[in-house]
């Protein structure tokens, strides 16, 4: 099991984990429940045209639907494909013992396999309904795996929600997705996690880019007691490129942890690396990242940019950002801030005549909408502003966030 001695579980609460506490999901919850397809609704209308739709219950996939069916896309489960089982763990190679217990209970994996020169013109949705045991004393164990494979010269966009009835119910779910991204492809991504907060979610992200190729990610966490995400991106063909964005909301006791992986391996790539946050209440967040450049991946250019927004005096924000280089000829930087909100700022809006706590409230509003803006699915931005604003305003207390800023 993973411990805190780890630098990579460094400052989190991992030690309090108890596996058995919880048991493995191993038989089909059946369909969603009012509350889960009400929610799939909402959903939906927010993003407008998708291309596919997934809807996956406590880990099992219940159903798939797709518009695109003459391109030869593949969109279905691994056991429903011949080839499938061969995707999995085709890019998370190994890993730590959560990743291995997904491998070894996960039900069944969402399979988005898009064949050379296909353009899938609407993004897919897959949405994941953790909805735990109805068992009081029992916590389940959810392991949903995502995988997704382009050809040369392909290109997707693939949205995943993850949420759950507001329950306390105590869940462990631990989503492993797998992205590669052949030659001159283009993949986008966005994760988007809005789990109860009773819940600890532990995720894993791997992705690689061939040549030429392109690979976004966008992961937002803004549920759960204990919210992980770890995202390694390597870009392994010359010229390859990849942009990691990540952003979190912490409130109460919730625990962020972001860890990132820019692995350069080919030469004349490029990655860029933007977290950033904020931790209210007696919340924590930790992000620690490493650009890692190989040898022979010369002329690489790869960038790594931490801010972190402390809200109030009992919460707290650790940034670890660390470089790796082994060969010369690359350019590479890291940047980190952590603090609170700029007074300069704060001064200039109220000098405008707007009230303070409004003023509070633009200022790290348009702190979150910056990076939701720099998204790679401008169809996804809506839902995240709104589950965003709808915390903000949570989170303080109706005080420092316009309530009109909340609607979509």
């Amino acid at each position: 099991m993973p411990s805190e001695r780890e630098e990579v579980w460094r400052y989190t609460p991992i030690d309090e984990l108890k596996l058995d506490e919880f048991a493995p999901v191993t038989a089909s919850p059946g369909p969603l429940p009012v509350e889960g397809e009400i929610f799939r609704e909402l959903v939906l209308s927010i993003l407008g045209r998708v291309s596919g739709e997934a809807v996956v219950h406590n880990g099992y996939p219940l159903s798939f639907r797709t518009d695109d069916v003459e391109s030869g896309l593949v969109f279905g489960g691994c056991n429903d494909d011949a080839g499938g089982r061969e995707m999995v763990g085709g890019v998370q190679v190994g890993g730590d013992a959560l990743v291995l217990l997904n491998d070894a209970f996960l039900p069944d994996a969402v399979l988005i396999d898009v064949p050379a020169g296909v353009v899938v013109s609407d993004p897919i949705l897959v949405l994941h309904w953790c909805a735990g045991s109805e068992d009081p004393g029992a916590g389940s164990a959810i392991l949903p795996r995502t995988c997704i494979r382009l050809g040369d010269g392909a290109r997707v966009a693939v949205v995943e929600v993850y949420a759950g009835p507001l329950n306390t119910v105590r869940s462990l779910v631990v989503p492993v997705a797998e992205l590669s991204a052949g030659e001159e492809a283009s993949l986008s991504y966005v994760s988007l996690q809005i789990l109860n907060d009773a819940t600890w979610s532990i995720a894993r992200l791997a992705a690689r880019g061939g040549a030429g190729s392109m690979v976004r990610t966008f992961s937002a966490g803004l549920g759960g007691a204990y919210d992980r995400v770890r995202s390694d991106v390597s870009v392994e063909g010359r010229g390859a490129r990849s942009e990691i964005l990540s952003t979190y909301l912490g409130n109460g006791t919730q625990v962020h942890d972001i860890r990132t992986l820019q692995d350069h391996v080919a030469p004349r790539t490029n990655s860029e690396l933007l977290c950033q946050g904020a931790v209210a209440g007696t919340s924590r967040s930790v992000y620690s990242g490493l650009i890692r450049v190989h040898r022979g991946a010369v002329r690489s250019d790869a960038r790594q940019t931490n801010h972190n927004l402390v809200l109030d005096e009992g919460a707290h924000a650790d940034s670890v950002p660390n470089l790796d280089i082994l060969e010369n000829d690359v350019k590479c930087s890291h940047a980190s801030t952590v603090g609170p909100i700029d007074e300069d700022q704060r001064y200039y809006i109220e000098s405008r005549g707007v009230a303070p706590d409004v003023a509070e409230g633009l200022i790290v509003q348009g702190f979150f909408d910056h990076i939701i803006d720099r998204g790679p699915i401008p169809a996804v931005m809506p839902l995240l502003k709104r589950e965003v604003h709808a915390r903000l305003d949570l989170a303080f207390g109706n005080r420092r966030v316009l309530r009109e800023a909340v609607d979509v």
